[in-house]
């Protein structure tokens, strides 16, 4: 019995160290092997051109859930509101007011890490606030500025942008009551959430979101509100949360890339607000030797990893990178967002490898 333990144990911590290897290992090409694998699929999509030459196009039609990415608009609305006089970015803004939107445990640290960064400070300026959403990727303030901006005005963004296939934008983080909100009026169990909102009406799912939304305004999540919110956020509630975000394509963000990129399609004014909180990457002296500017977003659930980003280098070369993805397995996700960023990194700097992705894809 001893000897079948011991063998036991062998094999899972050969299990674990194998699982620790795969994900630790830097493979930037598994990006795009992994667009590969499943380019037949609903659950993938990328687009890579350069200097307004298409160089890779997978699924660039097929809506997937942004996630966080979805931020680059709001911080677009923003900065028109700013440009416009109808915002001021000085203006001072209570913390305590974002405490609204929070809800701990349900945004992987990104508002309390925000928070960390302030000092302490019991206000900041509107565009920290904006710093935050897109630097930090706090939810919080992402729903702050929805309030300030308003949903009419952000989503007649998307129209003024020709996006062709681009879902609306609602509230994020009120979404996460609405589980609570049905257990209270139908009496359902915990494991009957999932399927619950699974067969709520799109348009019902917003319109709660948005009530919810309006309330903590004036009458944030109580104590109680937020224990109830986190116990029964499930993973299959997770799932419909991550299933119901607002969607896009590959080829609605790619264009948006190159807008941002060229500096010709916003006014100098909008890009005055609207840069130093999307090219948070030129902060890294490592990247001012050799990028002229650079921007990106990203975003995940535990289902999706999603990014959209633009570079412009000092010999005057226009990237723009674009990957959507859906359904990944927990290795899937992790893998991806490691090699991300040498993913990027490589096809921004290495032609060789540039040339390997487009091979990968005749």
């Amino acid at each position: 019995m001893k000897f079948f333990t011991a063998i036991f144990l062998l094999v899972i911590c050969l299990g674990i160290g194998l699982f620790i290897w795969q994900i630790n290992k830097s493979n930037p090409a598994f990006i795009y092997e992994h667009i590969k694998k499943y380019g037949d699929t609903d659950h993938a999509a990328l687009i890579i051109q350069r200097n307004g030459e298409t160089v890779v196009e997978v699924n660039a039609a097929k809506p997937l859930p942004l996630a966080s990415t979805v931020k680059f608009i709001i911080a677009i609305s923003y900065a028109q509101a700013v440009a416009d006089g109808r915002l001021d970015a000085e203006e001072s803004v209570a913390v305590e007011k974002l405490q609204h939107f929070y809800i701990p445990k349900t945004d992987g640290g990104a508002h309390q890490a925000w928070l960390d960064s302030l000092n302490g400070a019991s206000t900041v300026p509107l565009k920290e606030v904006a710093n935050g959403m897109m630097l930090y990727s706090s939810n919080a303030n992402t729903d702050y500025l929805i309030h300030r901006i308003g949903l009419e005005q952000i989503n007649s963004t998307i129209d003024d942008l020709g996006f062709q296939q681009h879902e609306e934008l609602y509230p994020l983080v009120s979404t996460l009551y609405i589980p609570v909100q049905l257990i209270n009026e139908r009496g359902l169990e915990k494991n009957q959430l999932a399927a619950a909102l699974e067969k709520m009406d799109k348009s019902e799912y917003q319109s709660r979101a948005i009530q919810i939304h309006t309330k903590w305004l004036s009458t944030p999540p109580s104590q109680e509100d937020i224990k109830h919110i986190q116990q029964y956020l499930t993973t299959d509630v997770q799932k419909v949360w991550s299933d119901r975000l607002p969607r896009s394509t590959a080829a609605d963000y790619a264009s948006l890339m190159a807008k941002l990129n060229r500096k010709d399609y916003f006014s100098p004014e909008v890009h005055t607000y609207l840069d130093p909180i999307t090219e948070q990457l030129m902060q890294n002296p490592r990247n001012q030797p050799w990028l002229q500017h650079a921007g990106q977003k990203g975003g995940s659930t535990m289902f999706v990893l999603a990014n959209a980003m633009y570079a412009t280098d000092k010999e005057a070369n226009r990237t723009e990178i674009v990957l959507l993805t859906n359904e990944l397995s927990v290795l899937e996700q992790i893998k991806l967002s490691r090699n991300l960023n040498e993913f990027q990194l490589q096809v921004l700097t290495d032609p060789q490898f540039l040339e390997e992705i487009q091979e990968a894809f005749k």
